[in-house]
């Protein structure tokens, strides 16, 4: 995985990232908390999660193990979520942007919640990063259509169609339609 695939990978997720909170926002605060019995019951559990997951693999890319993941339950609405993923997204995205080549192939070890020490190089992090993120976004597009909402597609090719498309007309993209 070179630098350039890295860093396309982490403008994909923070945009799928912001299309999920953008279809969550539309959720009344009891659909939003609702158990739908999924790995993570809710759509606000299932956010969270994932925006945890972002911000404990930053502190591990940084040499630091945390104990815990963020609790839902100081996020209790999506603005909430959505302003504490914003930092972790600014320095995720600093992170990244210092990333050389060489640093692709530095062995980080971390200990896990269980205590468990594991050791990876960064590439392969930094892949799974996003990768664990697409799978929970998938939950939560199931959630809300358990929940009679729409979501917003965040696949990778439709992140590319919208690209595409916004750089040629110099315009703000259009939803994106079809799939993939």
């Amino acid at each position: 995985m070179d630098l350039e695939r890295i860093r396309a990978l982490y403008d994909f997720n923070r945009w799928a990232n912001g299309r999920v909170l953008e279809a969550a926002e539309k959720l009344s605060r009891e659909q939003f908390s609702k158990d739908l019995g999924s790995s993570f019951s809710s759509v606000q559990d299932t956010l969270v999660h994932i925006m945890g997951a972002e911000w404990i693999w930053l502190e591990r890319w940084k040499g630091v193990s945390p104990k815990a993941l963020l609790p839902a339950a100081e996020f209790p609405t999506v603005s909430s979520i959505r302003n504490r993923w914003k930092e972790i997204e600014r320095e995720q995205k600093d992170f990244v942007n210092d990333v050389t080549e060489e640093s692709l192939k530095t062995v980080i070890s971390y200990t896990n919640l269980k205590g468990v020490p594991y050791k990876y190089p960064l590439w392969q992090i930094l892949q799974h990063l996003v990768n664990h993120s697409t799978y929970h976004r998938g939950q939560v597009t199931t959630m809300l259509r358990q929940l009679g909402a729409k979501p917003l597609a965040t696949d990778f090719l439709v992140y590319y169609d919208i690209l595409n498309n916004s750089r040629s007309k110099a315009t703000s993209p259009p939803a994106a339609k079809g799939k993939r």
